[in-house]
């Protein structure tokens, strides 16, 4: 079956870009495009895509609060994967925490764009490219003293949930690896470690890996220093 994607940009140039190269492929359709987060938010709702690549900054309603109106009414949820400029700030965390698969950079190559689509339609995060590891990590080193190293509440009730050996897979998961590179580094099988994903999601009520890389910084269980 084909991969229904939605383009949210507020740049007609960007929207029928993306929209060529990727109506080129065998595997995606375009359903529809939208110029702002509230078209946005209404072309969810009648195409039901399976992605939708949302830019962050639009008009009438940015892309933060279309995100989260997506994640939050639609029953069967679409992956959203935010399109970026290099900068990483607040605006763009705040939609991971919201349940966004991750970040594409809006001058990714061609290959890039095309592979993240499939990879968040198969339900992982794009967390691996490095330069999403880098943009976290930045993101975590800037927060203040005191939510990096936070006092107990529910970040950590969430991680005191996990055992040793979740909490092992999911330090791995906030660096950035994927399912096969953790299986190599932990010496396991990969539906092992696909278990082990399902299980940390389950336990700590996320519906999304990116969102897993949050609870593990906001938790403290990795920083920006982590190796």
């Amino acid at each position: 079956m084909s991969i229904r994607v939605l383009i949210a940009d507020d740049q007609a140039m960007v929207r029928a870009g993306f929209g060529a190269l990727l109506a080129s492929q065998p595997d995606i359709e375009v359903v529809g495009d939208a110029a702002d987060g509230a078209q946005a938010v209404a072309e969810v709702a009648e195409h039901e895509p399976d992605v939708v690549l949302m830019d962050v900054r639009m008009p009438v309603m940015d892309g933060l609060e279309a995100v989260r109106r997506i994640l939050a009414d639609a029953p069967e949820r679409p992956r959203v994967l935010m399109l970026t400029t290099f900068d990483l700030d607040d605006y763009v965390y705040a939609a991971l925490r919201a349940g966004a698969s991750g970040f594409l950079l809006k001058d990714a190559p061609a290959a890039e764009l095309i592979h993240a689509v499939r990879v968040v339609a198969a339900g992982d995060a794009l967390l691996a490219p490095s330069v999403t590891r880098r943009l976290i990590a930045d993101f975590a080193s800037r927060r203040p003293a005191e939510q990096r190293n936070p006092v107990p509440g529910s970040n950590q009730i969430q991680v005191s949930a996990l055992t040793p050996r979740e909490l092992d897979v999911l330090r791995l998961i906030a660096r950035g690896l994927s399912n096969q590179e953790i299986a190599a580094d932990l010496v396991l099988a990969e539906q092992t470690v696909k278990t082990h994903v399902s299980r940390i999601l389950t336990k700590t009520g996320l519906r999304a890996r990116a969102q897993a890389v949050v609870l593990a910084y906001e938790s403290g269980l990795v920083t920006a220093n982590s190796r």
